[in-house]
C-alpha cells in the first residue's frame, strides 16, 4: 500500500484524518461536542488556524457541525455523510478498514454491470471502437499495476458513455479510494486485468448496443476477482484461532 510519511502531510489533514478517526471509531458519538479549538490546538501541538482548517473541511463532509462562536457538535456520519469521504475511510491510521474494503467490492460489483448496460445503449460502436485501443494497451504489458491503470481507463470510458451523473460521480469516489492501493492489490487484481479475452467480449458487447448481453459480459469480468478480494478480506478480519 502507498502510503506517505505524515512529515509530508499538511497539518490540517493530519488533524482532520485523527479527529475523523476518533468519531469513526465512536470514541466521539453523535451529538456530542468536540473539544474547543484552543484544546484541540494543545493536545495536538499545532496551531489553531490549523485546527480550524480541519473542522472546516469536517463539516463541508457533513461529518461535524460547526456553529459560529459555538461548539463543533458531530454528526452521524453512516446518515450524513457522502462518498467523497469514502477515501479517508478506507485507510485510517495507516491501516486498511476491511470492512469499508468490502463494501467497495461489493459497490463495484453491483455498479459495473448496470453501467455497462446503460453504456451499451448509449455509446453502441463507437463506444467499442474507443474501448478496444485500450485493451490492446492492456494486453501489450505484463505488468499488473500498469493493467490496473489501463483498465481503470477503459471503465472511466465505460462511465462516460453511460451519461450518467449520479454513476459518475460514485465512479470517482471508488477510484479514488482505490487507486492509492494500486500496488498493493496488484497481485490480488491479477486475475481481473489479466484475462484480456473477457474484456474483448465485454467490449463487443458493448458495441452490440444489447444492455443485457453487456451487463453479463460485465459481470464476467468483474466478478471473479471481486469474490477472491471478499474471501481474502474475510481472513484478515476474522482473528487467528487459540492453540488449546
Amino acid at each position: 500500500m502507498v502510503l506517505q510519511p505524515v512529515t509530508r502531510r499538511s497539518v490540517p489533514d493530519e488533524v482532520f484524518d485523527q479527529v475523523l478517526a476518533e468519531v469513526v471509531d465512536g470514541q466521539i458519538g453523535p451529538g456530542e461536542s468536540l473539544p474547543s479549538e484552543r484544546r484541540l490546538a494543545e493536545v495536538l501541538g499545532v496551531s489553531r488556524p490549523a485546527v480550524r482548517e480541519a473542522l472546516q473541511r469536517m463539516a463541508a463532509t457533513r461529518l461535524v457541525e460547526v456553529r459560529h462562536g459555538g461548539a463543533t457538535t458531530v454528526r452521524d456520519f453512516r446518515r450524513h455523510a457522502g462518498l467523497d469521504l469514502l477515501p479517508r475511510l478506507l485507510v485510517r491510521r495507516g491501516k486498511l478498514d476491511t470492512s469499508v474494503a468490502r463494501s467497495v467490492l461489493e459497490a463495484r460489483l453491483a455498479i459495473g454491470p448496470a453501467v455497462a448496460a446503460l453504456a451499451a445503449g448509449r455509446g453502441g460502436p463507437v463506444l467499442a471502437a474507443d474501448l478496444t485501443q485500450t485493451v490492446d494497451e492492456l494486453a501489450a504489458t505484463d505488468d499488473d499495476v500498469q493493467r490496473q491503470v489501463h483498465a481503470l481507463a477503459y471503465w472511466d470510458r465505460v462511465v462516460d458513455a453511460a451519461d450518467s451523473m449520479v454513476f459518475r460521480l460514485m465512479f470517482n469516489s471508488l477510484r479514488a479510494a482505490y487507486e492509492p492501493a494500486l500496488e498493493a492489490l496488484a497481485p490480488l487484481m491479477a486475475e481481473e486485468v489479466g484475462q484480456v479475452d473477457a474484456y474483448r467480449v465485454l467490449t463487443a458487447a458493448l458495441g452490440s448496443g444489447d444492455p443485457d448481453t453487456a451487463r453479463a459480459a460485465a459481470d464476467r469480468v468483474l466478478r471473479p476477482a471481486t469474490e477472491s478480494l471478499l474471501g481474502a478480506l474475510a481472513a484478515l478480519a476474522t482473528p487467528p484461532r487459540e492453540d488449546p
